[in-house]
């Protein structure tokens, strides 16, 4: 299996107990998930192992700071950013998106929505993530659909 056949998620996240479920999610997507905590590991990982998508942690730097964002975006323009959050509001999820994000996912709706808005995200264009502009909708199953895997056999 070559390098281009790998596919790999970058986890990036200073809560250890919230990184470990959500790896396990990742896991069954992806060939690989390389875990950091911090912002100058994110930037370096991404522009290193160039990862097919980062799953980011929105308070991974201190304050209200989204330059690890804008930086994360201008050194690996081709890499997809979903990012984490505890805010439900659209003003915060605007505001991530305008820095660079492909998608927002509220943290207290990973298991029922984490694993769809990847799909959605690496469909392409035209696909925007569940939170963005709304708060989440209730939701009848606790289980999201299974997305599919997306490595090669």
């Amino acid at each position: 299996m070559s390098g281009e056949d790998i596919k790999c998620v970058l986890l990036a996240d200073r809560h250890h107990g919230l990184t470990e479920s959500v790896r396990g999610m990742l896991e069954t997507l992806f060939d690989a998930v390389v875990m950091v905590a911090d912002e100058s590991s994110l930037i370096e990982s991404a522009r290193r192992l160039r990862p097919t998508l980062a799953v980011v942690d929105l308070s991974l730097a201190p304050g209200d700071n989204l330059r690890w964002l804008e930086q994360l975006r201008a050194r690996c323009p081709e890499l997809k950013i979903l990012v984490l959050s505890v805010h439900d509001e659209p003003s915060v999820h605007r505001a991530v998106l305008d820095a660079g994000a492909d998608g927002v996912v509220v943290k207290r709706a990973i298991a029922t929505e984490l694993l769809t808005a990847i799909d959605k995200i690496l469909s392409g264009p035209g696909n925007p993530t569940p939170n963005v502009t709304d708060p989440p909708a209730p939701h009848a199953s606790p289980l999201p659909q299974q997305p599919k895997r997306l490595n090669k056999p």
